[in-house]
Protein backbone atom coordinates (compact mmCIF):
# COMPACT_ATOMS: atom_id res chain seq x y z
CA UNK A 1 0.00 0.00 0.00
CA UNK A 2 1.38 3.41 -0.89
CA UNK A 3 0.36 5.64 1.84
CA UNK A 4 1.34 8.94 -0.54
CA UNK A 5 -1.61 8.65 -2.51
CA UNK A 6 -4.90 9.87 -0.92
CA UNK A 7 -7.59 6.95 0.62
CA UNK A 8 -11.41 7.63 1.30
CA UNK A 9 -11.89 6.08 4.20
CA UNK A 10 -14.84 5.19 6.89
CA UNK A 11 -12.63 6.73 9.96
CA UNK A 12 -13.50 5.87 13.25
CA UNK A 13 -15.54 9.34 13.48
CA UNK A 14 -16.96 10.45 10.26
CA UNK A 15 -16.23 9.78 6.03
CA UNK A 16 -12.43 11.35 5.68
CA UNK A 17 -9.22 11.67 3.35
CA UNK A 18 -6.21 10.23 4.90
CA UNK A 19 -2.82 10.40 3.76
CA UNK A 20 1.05 10.60 4.30
CA UNK A 21 0.78 13.63 3.02
CA UNK A 22 -0.92 16.79 4.45
CA UNK A 23 -0.13 18.73 1.40
CA UNK A 24 -1.80 16.71 -0.93
CA UNK A 25 -4.68 16.86 1.84
CA UNK A 26 -4.92 20.73 1.42
CA UNK A 27 -4.66 20.75 -2.13
CA UNK A 28 -7.79 18.61 -2.48
CA UNK A 29 -9.90 20.57 0.26
CA UNK A 30 -8.72 23.52 -1.34
CA UNK A 31 -7.40 24.93 1.80
CA UNK A 32 -4.11 26.84 3.13
CA UNK A 33 -1.13 24.73 3.44
CA UNK A 34 -0.36 26.55 6.91
CA UNK A 35 -3.49 24.93 8.10
CA UNK A 36 -2.69 22.05 10.46
CA UNK A 37 -4.03 18.53 9.48
CA UNK A 38 -4.58 15.76 12.31
CA UNK A 39 -2.84 12.48 12.42
CA UNK A 40 -4.08 9.05 13.01
CA UNK A 41 -2.21 7.15 15.00
CA UNK A 42 -2.52 3.16 15.58
CA UNK A 43 -1.21 3.02 19.33
CA UNK A 44 0.06 5.13 22.03
CA UNK A 45 3.80 3.20 21.21
CA UNK A 46 3.30 5.06 17.75
CA UNK A 47 2.20 8.13 19.62
CA UNK A 48 5.41 8.19 21.67
CA UNK A 49 7.60 8.68 18.88
CA UNK A 50 6.22 11.88 17.91
CA UNK A 51 5.15 13.49 20.75
CA UNK A 52 5.15 13.68 24.74
CA UNK A 53 2.31 13.42 26.51
CA UNK A 54 2.04 15.61 29.57
CA UNK A 55 1.83 13.99 32.49
CA UNK A 56 -0.87 15.21 34.39
CA UNK A 57 -2.94 14.21 31.20
CA UNK A 58 -1.67 10.65 30.13
CA UNK A 59 -4.69 8.86 31.71
CA UNK A 60 -7.08 10.95 30.05
CA UNK A 61 -5.41 10.56 26.57
CA UNK A 62 -5.47 6.83 27.34
CA UNK A 63 -9.17 6.58 28.07
CA UNK A 64 -10.15 9.02 25.47
CA UNK A 65 -12.56 7.64 22.60
CA UNK A 66 -13.21 9.83 19.68
CA UNK A 67 -10.96 12.57 20.69
CA UNK A 68 -8.22 14.40 19.27
CA UNK A 69 -5.70 16.09 21.29
CA UNK A 70 -3.43 18.98 20.21
CA UNK A 71 -0.07 18.50 22.36
CA UNK A 72 2.17 21.19 23.65
CA UNK A 73 4.70 20.56 20.49
CA UNK A 74 1.34 22.01 18.81
CA UNK A 75 0.81 18.48 16.87
CA UNK A 76 -2.41 16.53 16.84
CA UNK A 77 -2.96 13.25 17.06
CA UNK A 78 -6.12 10.93 17.16
CA UNK A 79 -5.19 7.34 19.09
CA UNK A 80 -7.74 5.12 16.71
CA UNK A 81 -9.38 1.71 19.27
CA UNK A 82 -8.64 -1.75 18.09
CA UNK A 83 -11.95 -2.18 18.41
CA UNK A 84 -12.39 -0.05 15.27
CA UNK A 85 -13.14 -0.73 11.89
CA UNK A 86 -10.43 2.17 10.81
CA UNK A 87 -7.76 0.40 12.93
CA UNK A 88 -7.39 -2.52 10.54
CA UNK A 89 -6.31 0.11 7.61
CA UNK A 90 -4.65 2.45 10.29
CA UNK A 91 -2.36 -0.33 11.58
CA UNK A 92 -0.85 -0.93 7.98
CA UNK A 93 0.45 2.39 8.09
CA UNK A 94 0.94 3.45 11.99
CA UNK A 95 0.23 7.05 11.07
CA UNK A 96 -1.75 8.77 9.04
CA UNK A 97 -2.66 12.68 7.92
CA UNK A 98 -6.58 12.55 8.41
CA UNK A 99 -9.27 15.10 7.21
CA UNK A 100 -13.06 14.94 6.66
CA UNK A 101 -14.06 14.21 3.14
CA UNK A 102 -15.87 17.41 2.31
CA UNK A 103 -14.52 20.87 0.90
CA UNK A 104 -13.36 23.54 3.67
CA UNK A 105 -16.50 24.70 4.86
CA UNK A 106 -18.98 22.32 3.10
CA UNK A 107 -21.01 19.08 3.88
CA UNK A 108 -19.99 16.00 2.82
CA UNK A 109 -20.64 15.14 -1.01
CA UNK A 110 -19.87 11.66 -2.36
CA UNK A 111 -19.33 12.41 -5.59
CA UNK A 112 -16.74 15.33 -4.48
CA UNK A 113 -14.86 12.72 -2.13
CA UNK A 114 -14.55 10.15 -4.84
CA UNK A 115 -13.40 12.54 -8.05
CA UNK A 116 -10.79 13.75 -5.36
CA UNK A 117 -9.43 10.21 -3.80
CA UNK A 118 -7.15 7.82 -5.14
CA UNK A 119 -8.28 4.56 -3.82
CA UNK A 120 -11.54 4.30 -2.19
CA UNK A 121 -11.85 1.97 1.10
CA UNK A 122 -15.33 0.41 0.86
CA UNK A 123 -16.61 -1.37 3.95
CA UNK A 124 -19.81 -2.99 3.91
CA UNK A 125 -21.37 -0.95 6.02
CA UNK A 126 -20.73 2.19 3.29
CA UNK A 127 -19.87 5.35 4.34
CA UNK A 128 -22.11 7.57 6.79
CA UNK A 129 -20.50 11.35 7.67
CA UNK A 130 -21.05 11.34 11.99
CA UNK A 131 -20.07 13.70 14.20
CA UNK A 132 -16.65 14.53 14.04
CA UNK A 133 -14.14 14.04 17.05
CA UNK A 134 -14.18 16.30 19.92
CA UNK A 135 -10.29 18.66 20.18
CA UNK A 136 -8.83 19.34 23.20
CA UNK A 137 -5.53 21.65 23.22
CA UNK A 138 -2.98 20.56 25.81
CA UNK A 139 -0.07 21.99 27.70
CA UNK A 140 1.78 20.86 31.03
CA UNK A 141 -0.68 22.07 33.37
CA UNK A 142 -4.26 23.23 31.14
CA UNK A 143 -6.51 21.74 28.86
CA UNK A 144 -8.54 23.89 26.61
CA UNK A 145 -11.73 23.02 24.46
CA UNK A 146 -11.11 23.70 20.94
CA UNK A 147 -14.07 21.54 19.17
Amino acid sequence: MNSSLVYLVQTDTTVGFSSSSDEKLAEVKQRPKSKKTLNTVDSFKTLNKYTRVPKNFRKRVRRASKTTFIYPNLKSFRVIPKSSSFYDFICKFNILYSTSANLTGNKFDYDFSIKNSNIIVNEKNGFSENISSSIYKLSKNKSIKIR
